[in-house]
């Protein structure tokens, strides 16, 4: 069942304050769901920490030849609604919405792809070393410690940004953590609507298991290795 609800939050900032879906499931809810899942993602990131740390040391320095800070954040939509700060990799240039929106303003076919999918397959925000960041799923490496504080789950929806809100049809992503891999990210994802995201949460939402997430996780290694992230 879905019910609408008003986020109430002290100093909140303004896109805050709007109406959004809540999904309220069964209480009687699998255990990898309800604890299983939670355990698992804190025990697979403090093993991935420490030799993934080593390549974001290698990492740093080149992003720094671009200019800018290396990591950055996002406010983006977490379960229930709730907004995050999550990390990233810098793969982008310096003010990069600021150039996009200059880029749509003049480029009409741009526009329209990005409304369709809010992704751009030539992005010109993109820095040389972004590039290859972003191929490897490379720039998401800091979004472990999103999942070690519980904002994130290593798998789930694609988070979302607060502009797109308005633009997602469904409900399951507001049941989910969203996550650094997931159905959408391991499927032909440039090919996708941004409304297909809907589909891709529902599916994962009724199909949600150790199985469901190990297999994710496994097909993830293969999109890292033939570098078909985006």
């Amino acid at each position: 069942m879905t019910v609408h609800m008003r986020n109430m939050l002290p100093n909140a900032e303004p896109e805050v304050f709007i109406d959004r879906p809540i999904v309220i499931r069964s209480a009687r809810r699998p255990f990898y769901e309800t604890s299983g899942k939670r355990f698992l993602d804190i025990v697979l990131a403090i093993i991935a920490i420490l030799p993934l740390l080593a390549i974001m040391v290698i990492l740093v320095p080149l992003i720094l030849l671009d200019g800018g800070s290396p990591i950055y954040f996002q406010k983006r939509i977490g379960r229930n609604g709730k907004t995050f700060r999550m990390w990233k990799l810098r793969s982008m240039v310096p003010n990069a919405d600021r150039a996009l929106s200059a880029f749509l303003a003049e480029n009409p076919s741009a526009r329209a792809e990005w409304d369709h999918s809010q992704k751009l397959v030539h992005d010109p925000r993109i820095t040389f070393v972004g590039r290859f960041i972003r191929k490897t799923s490379l720039d998401e490496l800091p979004q472990l410690w999103n999942v070690l504080k519980g904002d994130m789950s290593l798998v789930g929806p694609r988070p979302m940004m607060l502009c797109q809100r308005r633009l997602y049809p469904g409900t399951a992503y507001y049941a989910l953590r969203p996550g650094i891999t997931g159905f959408w990210q391991i499927s032909a994802r440039n090919k996708s609507s941004f409304a297909d995201r809907a589909s891709f949460d529902a599916d994962y939402l009724n199909d949600l298991s150790l199985r469901t997430d190990l297999k994710v996780m496994l097909r993830t290694v293969g999109v890292v290795l033939r570098g078909t992230g985006c």
